[in-house]
């Protein structure tokens, strides 16, 4: 691996308490576009990271859950860190709660220690805290998920890791015909048939809300931008809401008639407000406007 390539590629490992959230961490850096692989074995970070530099920069962010089901492969893993970092830039997360916050993830779930064998889950927890002792204390970044929830915990993963330019909820736009079904999938959805049908206007019925003509008709018809103005207010607490709760994707739909004229011209209007919320992506889709 050249210079260049290790200033760019980097490796983060996931280590740290049973039961501490190593598995929410996972799939928030997968949501970020980081490249996970779960439970593997320290001797295979080698491997992965000979895999990383043929990749070059199509892997330029890979993480590995590295944790106590890897056996007594398990107690290579600061020996094997200290070595690869010769070559690349790899961070260890270590992950953390306390005893009584372990103990009642582990009832909830109903399932053992991995390491209490006939003992009972506080003897697992001591065993494995002692083990690891070692490493927490050379880890680069230490979290405490003991009052964290599983939202809270992926949003500041997001924080931590995500790229300056990332947007922590990516909106679709959806304008869609009622004739043809509401989308199952929005997580919002507003009728525009309180306005005029522009189909019925003959020199309007074959274009289409894309048309400055259209739109100039549907936003110039009495409540359309109050309706505009007084949706975007509303969705403004919404998407901060979804972002606190570590929702990354989300559908708001607009539906008329046909999906034509007045739903298109509404949300490519909508859009363009929503794009300024603060952490929000935006794309826009007309699903029934090709049809007849």
């Amino acid at each position: 691996m050249t210079a260049g390539d290790s200033e760019q590629q980097e490796m983060l490992i996931v280590t740290g308490m049973s039961g501490a959230g190593r598995t929410t961490v996972g799939n928030a850096l997968e949501d970020l576009g980081w490249y996970v692989v779960d439970n593997l074995p320290p001797q295979m970070l080698r491997p992965l990271v000979e895999l990383v530099e043929r990749a070059g920069t199509s892997l330029p962010r890979i993480a590995a859950v590295v944790d106590i089901r890897g056996r007594d492969f398990f107690y290579e893993l600061q020996d094997i860190i200290q070595a690869l970092r010769a070559g690349v830039n790899v961070r260890v997360v270590f992950l953390d709660a306390n005893d009584a916050v372990l103990v009642r993830r582990f009832e909830s779930v109903r399932r053992p220690h991995p390491l209490q064998g006939d003992g009972t889950l506080l003897d697992g927890i001591g065993i494995e805290r002692a083990r690891l002792a070692a490493l927490r204390e050379a880890s680069d970044i230490v979290v405490d998920t003991s009052d964290l929830n599983i939202h809270q915990l992926a949003t500041l993963i997001t924080e931590t890791f995500a790229p300056e330019d990332h947007a922590g909820l990516r909106v679709t736009m959806l304008s869609f015909g009622f004739k043809y079904g509401a989308p199952t999938d929005a997580d919002l959805v507003a009728d525009a048939r309180f306005l005029p049908n522009p189909f019925w206007s003959p020199e309007l019925r074959h274009l289409t809300g894309e048309d400055e003509a259209v739109s100039e008709f549907v936003l110039g018809q009495p409540g359309a931008r109050e309706f505009l103005d007084a949706y975007a207010q509303a969705l403004e607490p919404v998407m901060a809401g979804y972002q606190r709760e570590n929702k990354r994707h989300a559908t708001i739909a607009i539906g008329c008639t046909g999906g034509k004229h007045r739903s298109v011209a509404l949300v490519r209007e909508l859009s363009e407000r929503v794009a300024k919320m603060p952490g929000v992506a935006v794309s826009v889709k007309h699903r029934d406007l090709g049809r007849e």
